[in-house]
């Protein structure tokens, strides 16, 4: 068996309570996300269940093009996310396993392409 330890996540962001505040479906500190660094990010409702892990070459666009996107797995479900978690991850490959492992161990409610 392969023994796999996840990376703990270097940036989470909430949903804020007041609308007022955000100007993406509730988050307002994308900022604090890299823009430049490749990673794992993942997204979690209000249950602490996992909805959606994605891996990405740029972190800061492509968690980001997930709330303005058609085409997005979580596009009808964005409202549902109140967490996102994000792990620095640099390599490619690292970051594929990861993505797979971690959407297969957590159910991944919103990675059916990935659930085994």
């Amino acid at each position: 068996m392969i023994d796999i330890t996840l990376p703990r996540p270097d940036v989470t962001i909430k949903k804020k309570s007041d609308p007022q505040e955000s100007h993406i479906y509730g988050f307002t500190d994308f900022h604090l996300i890299s823009r430049e660094t490749g990673g794992i990010f993942m997204f979690y409702n209000s249950k602490d269940e996992l909805l959606f892990v994605g891996k990405a070459r740029k972190l800061r666009p492509r968690i980001k093009k997930h709330f303005e996107d058609t085409v997005s797995p979580i596009k009808n479900h964005r409202d549902e996310v109140t967490r996102i978690e994000v792990c620095i991850v640099e390599g490619l490959l690292d970051r594929a396993i990861y993505e797979i492992y971690i959407a297969n161990k957590f159910r991944a409610k919103y990675n059916p392409d990935r659930v085994l």
